[in-house]
């Protein structure tokens, strides 16, 4: 257990109906928005949390292989990739997320990116590849923080001196990550906290 030590930071607010939609905000897709489907459970992060995260990561994107566990909307990969990285694995159960994530990829032509229907336990159970920035913004009322950090970890999905976003309730005062991750940057906003752990090399 890690504490995640906050100062500042989100509250992530789903849009009613549908189509809802979202922004990029930085990069080479910036200004495009994309198509959220009315899903269950989908939280996209918001412009502002958005702009704080992607400056603490910025130095690391150019070239980085970025994996999402949790995708949702996809937002924080596509992000990502239109900051620099260099690929990004984006993991969904949700069938009606995952299509209109695949139909995101195809507006956006991103060629750099692949979807996967998948439980997020169950993918990461499997055979792993390690990834420069992994991205864990599970369902609130889930243990999800806990079970995927423990698999990140223990099965080498994330390169010593990765770095992993977390997103969690804001009253969560200790994260349920490993202690080979040491939190570099957290913050609060509303009722949502987020928080960069660095791996140890």
């Amino acid at each position: 257990m890690v504490s995640a030590s906050p100062q500042h930071g989100k509250r992530a607010g789903r849009r009613g109906g549908y189509p809802g939609r979202v922004r990029i905000i930085g990069g080479d897709w910036r200004s495009r928005r994309l198509e959220v489907p009315d899903s269950p459970g989908l939280r996209p992060t918001p412009d502002r949390v958005r702009e704080t995260l992607f400056n603490w990561l910025q130095p690391w994107l150019p070239g980085a292989r970025c994996l999402d566990v949790t995708a949702g909307t996809g937002i924080l990969c596509l992000e990502a990739l239109s900051r620099g990285a260099a690929f990004a694995v984006m993991v969904e159960k949700s069938p009606v997320a995952v299509r209109a994530l695949e139909l995101n990829l195809q507006k956006l032509g991103a060629v750099q990116a692949r979807v996967i229907q998948a439980d997020a336990v169950g993918f990461l159970q499997g055979m792993a590849e390690p990834f420069d920035i992994v991205f864990l913004d599970p369902p609130f009322k889930s243990d999800l923080i806990a079970r995927c950090a423990a698999l990140l970890e223990g099965r080498g999905w994330v390169k010593a001196g990765g770095l992993i976003y977390v997103e969690a309730p804001s009253e969560m005062e200790v994260l349920p990550i490993p202690d080979s991750w040491r939190v570099i940057r957290s913050k609060i906003a509303g009722q949502v906290g987020y928080h960069l752990a660095k791996r140890s090399a």
